[in-house]
């Protein structure tokens, strides 16, 4: 370890978290020091917006030290922040993974380091299945794939992720496998686009055929999460996991996005409505105790109050339980930023709190329903856990980090089940 090692900062989404401990052991790796490294968020313009203030906070907490951007922002707007005096280098997505990237900066920076190093994202072809040893003692995540081929009209993503890469099957199941060795008994796999892994490898395997490969060729994984994915794509084979493997955690995280089928069109997504309501009833036929999260939008332009409507009502419809609500942001360089009726910002800020509001309700009545019934623990720290709905659960009494146990719920703190 080096004497001054490096300071991360990471926004946005989980698998900016994965890559920051992936660039944590290549910094290591390379004696980098007195170093802030931020990985940045692009999905919206208050992302970029954050990323600035956050840059700036770091300079004048750390005056004598470099700071290096990345992510995903770094990627689309490298100029944004290459024109920050704040900033000493920025680097891309595909540069920030790379061994030589750091090899070639010297532990403090000496030399000829080219101060903007963002290459063409879409020429990209593969991702590397990189290993770390996961986010604590009992969780591990495990990047799978990278990039996607859809245009959704207000997404930046593919514009700073590239199109989609897939890990292949074997090298997924080593990384799994070594991570069970350390003693995870939890791996969540990870990606921009689950659902569309394998399309880019030999035979065209699909996510499905990845998940039965890691629960049979792993048996000593205890658990198996996946972290988001899209409905409308899920393969015969992944609906068959959900119904007979019990090792694949019931809870779900879907990009829905909205619940009118106008809007949706407009979005450019690739199912309607009754799409999604359909999905949320054959999964619970086949696994009655599935929760479901979701990504919603409030204030897409031109949407009514009629359209939004529907989005609340799609919550109850599809009985969602975990909702991240997006107001929707202006995003230059989207298709969705030139449609002429922007929703006023006051409606879209309004709009997304009653989305919340109605998600905290379901939320809510989620708790209450466990009252009683004996969950399955996976310990996340001494005194809090979560079951395998991804559901919080308080301990009085402190338990052993990383272990797996049952209890009974008791009662409802907040947020959180008691026991």
């Amino acid at each position: 370890m080096s004497a001054n090692p490096p300071i991360f900062a990471t926004l946005g989404c989980r698998l900016n978290a994965y890559e920051t401990e992936a660039m944590k052991e290549l910094a290591e790796a390379n004696g980098i020091e007195n170093a802030v490294v931020v990985n940045t968020c692009a999905v919206t313009a208050e992302a970029v917006r954050k990323a600035r203030q956050e840059i700036r906070k770091l300079r004048r907490e750390n005056p004598e030290a470099k700071i290096i951007v990345t992510g995903c922002a770094a990627q689309t707007e490298p100029e944004t922040f290459a024109t920050m005096g704040e900033v000493d280098l920025v680097i891309g997505n595909t540069e920030k993974m790379q061994p030589e990237t750091w090899q070639n900066m010297g532990p403090n920076f000496i030399g000829d380091t080219e101060r903007v190093q963002v290459n063409d994202i879409m020429s990209v072809t593969e991702t590397a299945g990189h290993l770390i040893d996961g986010f604590g003692r009992h969780r591990a995540y495990v990047q799978v794939q990278n990039g996607c081929d859809h245009r959704c009209t207000f997404c930046i993503i593919p514009y700073g992720r590239g199109n989609s890469r897939s890990v292949p099957a074997g090298v997924v199941v080593d990384q799994i496998k070594r991570l069970v060795d350390k003693g995870f008994n939890e791996v969540v796999l990870t990606g921009v686009d689950l659902t569309s892994w394998g399309a880019d490898l030999p035979a065209t395997p699909r996510l499905g055929d990845l998940v039965m490969r890691i629960l049979k060729l792993v048996p000593d994984l205890r658990r198996l999460r996946i972290s988001s994915i899209d409905s409308i794509e899920a393969d015969e084979m992944l609906m068959q996991a959900i119904a007979t493997e019990p090792r694949l955690m019931p809870h779900l995280h879907l990009s829905l996005q909205h619940g009118d089928d106008l809007i949706l069109k407009r979005m450019a997504r690739r199912h309607l409505r009754d799409d999604a309501i359909r999905f949320c009833e054959e999964a619970r036929k086949l696994r009655p105790e599935m929760t479901f999260g979701a990504d919603i939008i409030a204030g897409f332009p031109t949407e009514t109050e009629a359209q939004f409507e529907n989005s609340m009502k799609l919550v109850t419809d599809c009985d969602l339980t975990w909702l991240h609500v997006f107001p929707y942001s202006k995003r230059e360089g989207t298709p969705a930023a030139k449609i002429p009726r922007q929703v006023n910002g006051k409606v879209i800020r309004d709009r997304a709190a009653r989305l919340r509001a109605i998600g905290d309700e379901q939320v809510h009545k989620h708790l209450q329903a466990q009252i009683g019934r004996e969950h399955v623990i996976l310990m996340e720290n001494p005194h809090m856990g979560r079951t395998e709905q991804f559901t919080e659960v308080s301990f009085e009494t402190a338990q052993d980090e990383g272990a797996i146990l049952k209890a009974v719920i008791s009662g409802v703190k907040g947020t959180q089940l008691t026991v």
